[in-house]
């Protein structure tokens, strides 16, 4: 699904990143995995296979919260943290190594064992941060047994495969690279062992010592990144997005994250080309985060002061650190990253707020973390090193988080790339909220302290597309009112259903995006389309092999109606390219009736429907959009749906492919006696929101907060309630933004509807 937040009231910001609150990495629980081996030698077969072709041993069973499988791939993962001598290994479990299977749609679980991480939540808060910037892995924690005896507390994160970018980047089938030491990180790692995108020459097998390549064909395509990076800067874009690089680059940095593409051995990232041509970065691994790792590859941060003072340009001048020294050489991506690591500090390092997650994290975990039996520190470190600094334990001092973050804030606040004074982005507007499809708007907004040639728009059609940039200009011939007063206007075609956009200014000294998470959020407009009787009445994208997924049209009148020659999008096309289906001659859809299509993602049609959420639509034999919807994320249970046929969509609880929606309940509204209502304000919220209800006779009650996949969020009463008025508060200040349903029940009468959470 996409996040929704207000901006001004003819735009809506959406991010460019599905986001997920499954429960399997759900932060506020610990999951239970217990693995079950028949031979009572397992870790030795485990050491023998991480020693050997790091092959997968069958467990007999593994039980996730209950749920049991049976035949499951296990093994042991990780460089620095893996050790035959020590009992706590990482795992790497695969459920569908010997069968198919999965656990809420996931086969892959990475568990990480904290060996380097005294305070528990370096990894789970890395990603938690990274996550409003580019699109990383979910995180989490889990309580873990063999053969019942508890192994200890791990940190479960999203496996980055070809599900995972399948999931965020609409293909899997692309070049698509591990960026690690194939033979582990070390100190003998040469700089050609290293996956630093440096470029050696066009022999594939000069490279196969610092990458892994996780597709079946890829090598000349990273030739072609690693040349072009080195050599003909000006073209990178056409190879990389950069801003999604330059997002990484700026985190790693702001967290003094250096084991990673900015530490000693240019790693612990992975690499995926997209439909669209350029290779997207994905960060991983941050058990060393927050400084924990020391070694930047041209010197070592011994203290937590030195660290804290690490040059914001760290190996910009550096050869075998191209993608710094490049990027950051062109001014104007140098201005960009500036404005990421402004982003990163003020959002989150210039209050407590990340200090409050972790200590949310660390009041959920503490328990377990003081029941593991075979953690690395003790739970005296565990408690202080959120704050404190820890000198005893593996690999020399672990600085405390804030300790650390604190002085960096400082440090880098102080500096002049972050003090200059910025361009100022503000009322963007909108010639037409509303605007007919395949027809032109202006966009325009007043800019202040830029240079006139240096405000740039950028749009782009759906998700998958590129960002094409184009000037504003000031001089009244652009829908921006009079000539040299502040307001910058560009024209933009909406050749779609939705138009994304930002905007982005800059100065002699400095720059600035709006949105300024962009371009991961961006500004949308939604066209409209043609009113049409045929309409797409229900969208399932949770299929398997032999039940896959699939789309459902409806007729909505009393006539049988000819579909030959429509067209069904999704968000990886455009109108007027190769639709992912085309209905032949004689395609008719019954009065009243129903057609279902079968969606795969075979090589020929590539129509596979993203189980994360996505946008598809529909157009007539005239090329004229009839009808579009955005569905969200759904368990297997469920599917997103008209209710009743032809009316508002809405997540439903009973899947009725190929006949009515009619009958079936959903999470929106539901009819409910007058009698009762609630009150629910101000919605959109920003993070607390009032309830209020009456009741006139003593009952039953109960009041529910429910994300967009349907998970129970938060009960704020459950019980027998006397006749009176009711108040209540819900303070979201923990969840990411995006959509969520209140449910009221009292007696058997519902209300569920929807509710905003904004940031």
């Amino acid at each position: 699904m996409k996040i929704v937040k207000l901006f001004v009231p003819i735009l809506i910001l959406m991010m460019n990143v599905k986001t997920y609150a499954d429960d399997f990495y759900d932060t506020s629980t610990i999951q239970t995995i217990k693995i079950t081996f028949k031979d009572t030698n397992w870790d030795y077969q485990l050491d023998t296979a991480k020693a050997g072709s790091e092959s997968y041993i069958m467990a007999e069973s593994i039980t996730i919260n209950d749920i049991k499988y049976d035949s499951v791939g296990v093994k042991y993962k990780g460089n620095s943290t893996y050790n035959s001598s020590q009992v706590k290994n990482p795992f790497h479990i695969e459920l569908d190594t010997y069968k198919e299977q999965d656990y809420q749609g996931y086969s892959d679980i990475k568990l990480s064992n904290v060996a380097n991480d005294p305070s528990f939540v370096r990894e789970v808060l890395s990603y938690s941060i990274l996550r409003n910037y580019m699109v990383a892995p979910q995180s989490n924690y889990a309580n873990v047994y063999v053969n019942g005896t508890l192994i200890g507390l791990y940190v479960s994160s999203e496996s980055i495969g070809k599900s995972f970018v399948k999931k965020y980047f609409g293909s899997k089938k692309n070049a698509f690279f591990k960026c690690n030491p194939i033979d582990g990180a070390g100190q003998s790692t040469g700089n050609q062992e290293k996956p630093n995108l440096y470029y050696w020459g066009t022999d594939s097998t000069s490279y196969e010592a610092a990458y892994e390549m996780n597709s079946d064909y890829g090598w000349n395509d990273l030739i072609n990144l690693s040349y072009t990076l080195n050599n003909d800067i000006a073209n990178i874009e056409t190879v990389l997005d950069v801003d999604r690089a330059l997002w990484m680059l700026a985190f790693d940095n702001v967290t003094v994250n250096l084991d990673s593409y900015i530490g000693q051995f240019a790693q612990n990232y992975y690499l995926y080309k997209a439909d669209n041509g350029r290779f997207n970065c994905i960060l991983w691994d941050f058990n060393e985060g927050f400084g924990k790792f020391s070694m930047s590859g041209t010197t070592s941060f011994n203290t937590t002061s030195s660290k804290s003072q690490m040059s914001h340009t760290l190996h910009s001048g550096d050869t075998y650190w191209p993608l710094v020294k490049n990027l950051l050489a062109v001014p104007s991506y140098k201005k960009r990253y500036i404005a990421h690591i402004l982003t990163i500090l003020e959002e989150n390092f210039s209050s407590t707020s990340y200090k409050t997650t972790a200590q949310t994290y660390q009041s959920t975990i503490s328990s377990s973390v003081n029941a593991d039996p075979n953690k690395f520190y003790t739970f005296s470190q565990f408690s202080s090193n959120l704050t404190t600094d820890i000198t005893e334990g593996r690999n020399g001092t672990t600085p405390g988080i804030t300790n650390l973050m604190g002085a960096r804030y400082t440090y880098l606040k102080a500096l002049t790339d972050f003090s200059s004074t910025r361009p100022s982005i503000t009322n963007i507007t909108a010639s037409n909220s509303e605007p007919l499809i395949k027809t032109s708007i202006y966009i325009t907004a007043q800019v202040t302290n830029t240079t006139s040639s240096s405000v740039y728009l950028s749009y782009r059609s759906n998700s998958e597309d590129i960002f094409a940039k184009v000037q504003m200009y000031d001089d009244g011939a652009h829908g921006d009112g009079a000539s040299s007063d502040n307001i910058y206007g560009a024209s933009v075609y909406s050749s779609s259903v939705e138009t994304q956009y930002y905007i982005y200014a800059e100065n002699t000294n400095a720059g600035i995006f709006s949105p300024e998470r962009a371009e991961h959020e961006f500004y949308s407009i939604t066209a409209s389309t043609i009113p049409s009787d045929i309409v797409i009445n229900e969208v399932f994208s949770k299929g398997t092999s032999t039940d896959p997924d699939w789309v459902e049209i409806y007729n909505n009148s009393s006539s049988n109606i000819d579909i030959s020659g429509y067209k069904i999008y999704d968000s990886g096309g455009n109108s007027g390219s190769k639709p992912k289906k085309e209905f032949p001659s004689g395609s008719v859809v019954a009065a009243k009736g129903f057609l279902v299509i079968v969606t795969d993602d075979d090589e020929d049609s590539g129509f596979g429907l993203s189980a994360s959420g996505e946008k598809i639509w529909l157009e007539n034999s005239e090329s004229t959009v009839i009808d579009s919807v955005t569905y969200e994320a759904h368990t297997a249970e469920n599917s997103y749906a008209r209710i009743p046929d032809g009316g508002d969509w809405s997540l439903s609880t009973t899947v009725t492919r190929g006949y009515s929606n009619n009958e079936s309940t959903a999470v929106n509204e539901v009819s409910i006696s007058k009698t009762i209502d609630i009150e629910c304000y101000p919605n959109p919220t920003k993070n607390i929101t009032n309830f209020k209800f009456s009741l006139t006779n003593q009952g039953q009650c109960s009041l529910k907060i429910y994300n967009a996949m349907g998970s129970l969020v938060d009960i704020l009463e459950n019980s027998v309630l006397s006749q009176g008025d009711y108040n209540y508060t819900w303070n979201a200040d923990n969840l990411t933004c995006g959509i969520y349903f209140y449910k009221f029940q009292y007696e058997n009468n519902i209300i569920s509807k929807k509710l905003i959470l904004i940031k």
